[in-house]
């Protein structure tokens, strides 16, 4: 079972990310449709692991919280995020 603290600890985390991060693509772009997409479903799983969180369902939400930081991971290796260079809130490419 994963510690209350641990999972805190990634929460925040990922709301650091999601706060840092900005669509690098055009809004004309198709890219930026896709930008949205995975913005769309990092906020999601960062919801729903906040809301598995408050109920005490701490597997739940660790798990959904990794999803989260997945999808910003995967968007941020593609370019379509802004990161400012973190490479600690963020896996880079290089």
């Amino acid at each position: 079972m994963v510690s209350k603290e641990h999972v805190e600890e990634y929460i925040s985390k990922t709301e650091e990310a999601l706060d840092k991060m900005d669509i690098t693509q055009p809004e004309r772009s198709h890219l930026f449709n896709i930008a949205e997409d995975f913005l769309e479903m990092a906020e999601s799983y960062y919801e729903d692991a906040c809301h598995f969180y408050e109920e005490g369902e701490l597997d739940t939400a660790f798990a959904c919280i990794n999803y989260a930081h997945g999808w910003i991971d995967a968007g941020a290796r593609l370019g379509l995020f802004d990161t400012g260079g973190d490479d600690q809130l963020f896996t880079l490419a290089e």
